[in-house]
């Protein structure tokens, strides 16, 4: 019976080894991916609901003491607006347009690193599965006589470089969809938005 010990195959692998580090890499910008969207989260609705009864009644201080209390991003877009609101049309929506921007690139913050994750892991898994073959060869060219004892330990390793590099992979996609699709849900929710806020505050 082979015997093969895999917590000396995995340190043996510099590919694993950089797998592991990779998978630390996407947990963390995972984890911090997710607390932004956490912290961020609003009910859109009900918040423009009660936003256009303070601006009805003129309270503008309230508005903006409100939307720099909260964290999402459209209280940044009404506080623009609400801040620029005697200023004609074009120049308001330049702004917008502009702050809508800057609030995407906060959004997309560290996803193109699980994007790339999502690339590149199956490829060094790849490379460690190359790698390991080369050992298991290597070890047959060594001894001179055949059989599964010989090229187990390479085979193991490039097996386990290949289940690494989907393991890490795998996630990173899954991750790096969700966030782009939320992203894409709040892009289109500060649009809608702002036409709506426009609305209200007369802008024509």
């Amino acid at each position: 019976m082979i015997n093969i010990n895999l917590l000396q195959t995995i340190s043996s692998s510099f590919t694993i080894i950089i797998l592991i580090f990779c998978s630390i890499i996407v947990m963390s910008f995972a984890i911090e991916r997710l607390w932004y969207f956490w912290r961020i989260r609003l009910d859109a609705d009900n918040f423009m609901t009660v936003l256009k009864r303070q601006i009805d009644d003129s309270k503008f201080g309230w508005v903006l003491n409100r939307c720099r209390t909260i964290q999402n991003p459209l209280g940044r877009v009404i506080e623009t607006a609400v801040l620029n609101h005697e200023k004609s049309r074009e120049k308001i929506l330049e702004m917008l347009r502009a702050v809508r921007m800057e609030e995407r690139l906060k959004m997309e913050r560290n996803t193109v690193v699980l994007g790339t994750m999502s690339n590149v892991c199956p490829f060094i898994g790849l490379f460690g599965t190359v790698i390991g073959i080369i050992r298991a060869f290597q070890s047959l060219a060594v001894t001179g006589s055949g059989g599964p004892a010989v090229v187990a330990a390479g085979l193991s390793e490039a097996l386990l470089a290949t289940a690494a590099g989907l393991a890490v992979a795998i996630p990173s996609v899954i991750l790096f969809n969700y966030f782009m699709k939320k992203i894409r849900n709040i892009s289109v929710m500060l649009e809608s938005n702002q036409i709506k806020l426009l609305d209200y505050l007369n802008i024509n």
